[in-house]
């Protein structure tokens, strides 16, 4: 069995200084977990590292569908 490691959680580079924070967690093999900052214990969204990095290359270059 092989040892997962724990996610290690920060907040988010394009989170804004109005409490409204995500946390992110890259850390882990295939899959990149997002959280909201203000509820640990909920929900975590779960993306596949390619996914992740489409969607942070969407937000960079402002390509997201409106």
């Amino acid at each position: 069995m092989t040892d997962v490691p724990a996610p290690r959680w920060r907040k988010s580079t394009r989170s804004g200084g109005s409490g409204q924070c995500v946390e992110v967690a890259d850390n882990l093999p295939g899959a990149v977990r997002v959280r909201d900052s203000k509820n640990p214990d909920g929900a975590v969204l779960f993306f596949h590292h390619a996914h992740w990095r489409a969607f942070l290359r969407a937000i960079k270059y402002d390509t997201l569908a409106r």
